[in-house]
């Protein structure tokens, strides 16, 4: 089953969040976002020509995040968005989080 296919589920802590060789594995399901030096947060960054298509990929990334109850951190400005993720709940990396960042990828690329 794609990401794209799944929703993100409540994380209530109290299990591990992914090991390295796990988060690794599923990047190629994740284009364009990359793995953290220490295998707990994922990052896009999206350069743009301008600051209104950078607003734009913050609000489409913001409507996925209130549409999958997943909700990253989104920085922008002049020509780039940067949206990053992780499961607070286990200060780490959840299948969730993929599965943001699968619905970002298709929300902005298409």
């Amino acid at each position: 089953m794609s990401l794209t296919d799944k929703r993100c589920t409540p994380c209530q802590g109290g299990i591990p969040p992914l090991s390295r060789e796990d988060a690794e594995a599923r990047m190629p399901e994740v284009p364009g976002w990359s793995l953290s030096d220490d295998a707990r947060v994922l990052t896009r960054r999206f350069k743009t020509p301008n600051f209104a298509e950078a607003q734009a990929i913050a609000n489409q990334a913001g409507d996925v995040a209130e549409d999958q109850d997943h909700h990253p951190e989104i920085r922008f400005g002049y020509g780039f968005c940067e949206v990053e993720i992780y499961t607070h709940a286990i200060n780490g990396l959840h299948e969730n989080d993929f599965i943001y960042a699968a619905h970002v990828n298709a929300a902005v690329d298409g």
